[in-house]
């Protein structure tokens, strides 16, 4: 008896035990590259109290049993990371990620969410709207939608054994207690020649050059049986797995994609790499969405070579544009300020649609554009560019860093442009397609970081740009002022100082401070036949961020209050006319506010954003801007998202639209609005915007491929109208009636064979507004646009690009008004543009690139791009009404060189 109570009382016991015992079962992201990879991870895992725990090189999860009584999730992930694997919450230092074997040296976890005690720059690096992380490379390396991950394509069989290239691979052993090493002095040839022999370096690396159509290798080792293995979907890794002496297994590392979207984040980011970059030749910011579905870049108008971006059917002054989430060019500069960021400085370029965190402030109507630049601790040493085209242009890119000590970095970015055919002129109208002159600009910019939780960044940047157009015989030493020959001119100045402190605090890695600071100073002078606007801007940007954790990672939160300040002086002035009128006016505004945000990730699978900020505008009063994000992903691959959200901002009407000098408009109620109160006497504009959109990732031939759906509802409570309804005149005023926008956009992405990119894209764009004429689709803006672009890249160098924009028809505004020899239809035609582009990649460090490429390969051009070309000092004379492309045909060629 007595045993039986024994024997009971302990089976209560352990019952007791089981029943207080908190197992739970989770699942998260860790980076890593291999088999090598997943010893490490698991082992590291067990090392933080995980029960058990699983690694899948494929999907990158990590499926971890834990008791939530000895252990946290945080614990594990930090043990996981101190063994040198990132996670989303954790980032392993740069001191043990270098020590990791060869082969495990996997694409960081750089991008978004990452937390890391040697990569904080005190702002939010959970939040996913682009935040300057330190050591950020411009890449989102968590994201697998963009990786082709070749151990799946082998098991459906796939080859592709029809091109040359080196292939990388790495040999290693794996023991009884399954841990693997590598391998030295392996001989490694291909069965079909075995004349050629190469052998594995000290830490099992090999490289061999692949040639058509090899398909086998043959690995022999003295110690060791040989064998012959046939490879399958060849990419940068390949490891050659041994197990009871014999080397036979073979797995293909991940390959990174130069566009993608991140899964993880809770606003849905696409990023454009410097990769991408490459598939055209993207001098500058303007020219790096050729090869983007998402955003277009139009003409402003036929005369002033500037260009502007459309997002979602809105105009590019509704989208926020950032510099590393600091505030790019904006306010008067904006107009001309694509051209003024060098496409050799970028490291990537993050979109996200619709409407973001409060922490980046509240100007945000359309979407978020931030541009990542190279930074002098973690790029080339030395990067050359040179590039020229037919048309008369020509580009010098030099980009320098250098390490001064541990802690020490600085770099310098330089951007000189050319432009010097004064005689383009495609649609034989007498006027210059693009004004003639150069524009030089350059960064300087240092980088400190001391490995206790401080880091710094800080530079200077300055650009100046000088430049002529107009007609082609323009002299503007005689002509300018007068009725001799129509010209136009700008020179353009602007100088900024930025820059960025953060502090993590050592016992919380979650918990850190940051402070950006910019201050810019831009001047434009510039002229229109008759007429002259000159502009100054000084602008100062203070952003104070504090982020921490609330009990775990479940509970996140941002605090911070910003200030954004604008001194504003124009000159209009028209000279030697009927209606003279020389007005000088500006305005002083400045923005203070306090916001907050917070975010609630009970799983891998869902994220909340909530965020509310509270503003203080000096001319305008209060004002509130609510936002809300979700994601869900109910099962690897399906991501839903949802975003509703408040915009505001203060209209530049004539900043923002300077072709108006450039015709013979006259500009309605001018002297009011220039004696206007605030500015221009017109309210703020502000809209709501609400956004829907669905990724899938899937496999297709084996292959990782996507399809992703957006909708997107933009909704104006006011705006300030630009009409151009009548021809005589241009006409701004508040909106009076219903303005808004909807935008459905489908993508398709998928690799019909190895090496082989094919993106596929169809947009559709509805976007009304109530003029005083009646309620009118937006001019100018297309209602339909298809777009493809294919992209083939081979090992051994060389690289195929080719991109095909269908482009549909667009309202005109009203020109019934004028003479019939000057009335246009009332829409435009469709048309189509195709650029290519052929690089080649030389040098036994592949650091040296020729490209060429031709633009508009269908050499279609718009014929009439300036209505009364003929008699510019007219009264029918307009440069506005551009709808296409107005030059033809261009090809370019070009060198890039670099040392790492």
């Amino acid at each position: 008896m007595n045993t039986l109570k024994n024997y009971l009382l302990i089976t209560f016991i352990l019952l007791g035990n089981l029943a207080f015992a908190q197992t739970n079962t989770v699942e998260f992201e860790v980076a890593g590259n291999c088999g090598m990879c997943k010893k490490r991870i698991e082992k590291a895992g067990k090392d933080g109290g995980a029960n058990s725990i699983t690694w899948d090189q494929a999907t990158q999860k990590a499926k971890v049993t834990f008791d939530s009584k000895k252990t946290t999730v945080d614990k594990i992930k930090k043990s996981i990371a101190d063994a040198g694997h990132d996670t989303k919450e954790f980032r392993a230092s740069q001191e043990v990620y270098d020590k990791l074997h060869e082969c495990c040296l996997y694409e960081r976890m750089g991008a978004d969410g990452i937390k890391n005690e040697d990569d904080h720059e005190g702002h939010d690096h959970d939040d996913h709207e682009g935040h300057d992380h330190a050591s950020h490379e411009g890449h989102d390396h968590d994201e697998h939608e963009g990786h082709d991950h070749a151990k799946k394509a082998d098991d459906k069989g796939g080859h592709d054994h029809d091109h040359d290239h080196e292939v990388t691979g790495v040999v290693v052993n794996e023991n009884d207690r399954g841990d693997l090493t590598p391998i030295s002095d392996v001989t490694v040839y291909w069965k079909e020649d075995p004349s050629k022999k190469i052998k594995s370096n000290e830490n099992g690396v090999f490289k061999i050059m692949h040639v058509k159509p090899y398909r086998y290798l043959v690995v022999t080792h003295a110690s060791m049986n040989s064998d012959t293995v046939e490879v399958k979907n060849l990419h940068d890794i390949v490891m050659i797995q041994a197990k009871n002496n014999v080397l036979k297994e073979i797995v293909v590392s991940r390959r990174q994609k130069s566009n993608y979207i991140n899964k993880l984040s809770p606003v849905r980011v696409e990023t454009i790499t410097a990769k991408e970059l490459f598939k055209a030749a993207c001098c500058d910011l303007s020219e790096s969405f050729s090869t983007n579905a998402s955003v277009d870049v139009v003409s402003s108008d036929a005369v002033t070579g500037s260009k502007q971006i459309q997002m979602l059917g809105l105009s590019g002054i509704y989208t926020q544009l950032t510099v590393e989430n600091l505030p790019g060019p904006r306010g008067f500069a904006s107009p001309l300020g694509l051209n003024s960021i060098a496409g050799t400085w970028i490291e990537a370029i993050n979109i996200s649609k619709g409407i973001g965190s409060v922490a980046n402030g509240f100007e945000n109507m359309a979407g978020q554009i931030n541009v990542e630049l190279k930074k002098p601790h973690n790029t080339d040493k030395l990067y050359f560019n040179a590039y020229a085209n037919n048309m008369g242009r020509t580009d010098i890119n030099l980009n320098v860093a250098t390490h001064l000590n541990e802690k020490w970095s600085v770099g310098l970015l330089l951007h000189d442009n050319f432009m010097y055919n004064k005689k383009m002129n495609f649609s034989d109208n007498g006027f210059r397609d693009m004004p003639v002159g150069n524009l030089f600009s350059g960064i300087n910019r240092w980088h400190y970081e001391n490995g206790k939780g401080v880091i710094a960044q800080f530079g200077v940047k300055f650009l100046h740009d000088d430049r002529v157009g107009g007609q082609i015989d323009f002299n503007e030493d005689t002509d300018k002022f007068t009725t001799n020959q129509y010209g136009l001119g700008f020179k353009n100045e602007r100088i900024e100082g930025f820059g960025k402190l953060g502090y993590v605090f050592p016992t919380n890695k979650h918990r850190s401070i940051g402070l950006q600071l910019s201050a810019s100073r831009y001047k434009q002078e510039s002229f229109f036949g008759l007429n002259a606007y000159d502009s100054e801007q000084k602008s100062m940007y203070a952003n104070l961020l504090f982020q921490d954790i609330i009990s775990d990672v479940t509970h996140k939160y941002k605090v911070g209050a910003s200030i954004q300040y604008d001194d504003m002086d124009e000159q209009l002035s028209r000279v030697n006319s009927t209606n003279d009128y020389d007005y000088n006016f500006g305005r002083k505004e400045s923005v203070a506010g306090a916001f907050l945000e917070y975010t609630f990730s009970p799983s891998e699978k869902f994220d909340a954003v909530l965020g509310i900020r509270q503003d203080y505008n000096n001319l305008y009063g209060w004002f509130t801007t609510p936002r809300a994000v979700l994601r869900y992903e109910p099962i690897l691959g399906t991501t839903f998202r949802i975003s509703s959200g408040r915009g505001q901002r203060t209209a530049n009407v004539f900043a923002e639209n300077l072709g108006i000098f450039a015709s013979s408009r006259t500009i309605k109620d001018l002297a009011q609005l220039v004696s206007g109160e605030a500015a221009y006497g017109l309210k703020p504009e502000v809209s709501w915007n609400t956004g829907f959109t669905f990724d899938q990732s899937f496999q297709l031939f084996g292959r990782e491929s996507g399809l992703s759906l957006e909708l997107f509802h933009n909704n104006f409570q006011n705006q300030v109208v630009v009409d151009f309804e009548n021809p005589r005149e241009v006409a701004f005023y508040n909106l009076d009636g219903k303005s808004y926008s909807n935008s459905v956009q489908a993508e398709f992405r998928f690799m019909p064979a190895q090496h082989f990119e094919a993106r596929f894209a169809y947009r559709m764009l509805d976007v009304q507004t109530e003029y005083t004429s009646g309620k009118l689709q937006k001019p100018l803006t297309a209602k339909h646009r298809g777009f493809m672009n294919l992209a083939y890249n081979l090992h051994s160098g060389w690289s195929f690009d080719y991109t095909l924009n269908v482009v549909g028809k667009k309202r005109l505004p009203s020109t019934v008004g004028n003479p019939e020899a000057y009335q246009l239809a009332t829409e435009s035609d469709a048309y189509v543009t195709m650029n290519a582009q052929v690089s080649r990649t030389f040098g036994k460090n592949k650091n040296f690139d020729v490209y060429v490429g031709g633009e508009n390969l269908s050499n279609y051009f718009q014929k009439d791009p300036i209505l009364a070309h003929d008699n510019p000092f007219g009264a029918n004379f307009d440069t506005n009404l551009v709808w296409g492309p107005i030059v033809g045909r261009m090809f370019y060629t070009g060198i890039r060189y670099h040392i790492k």
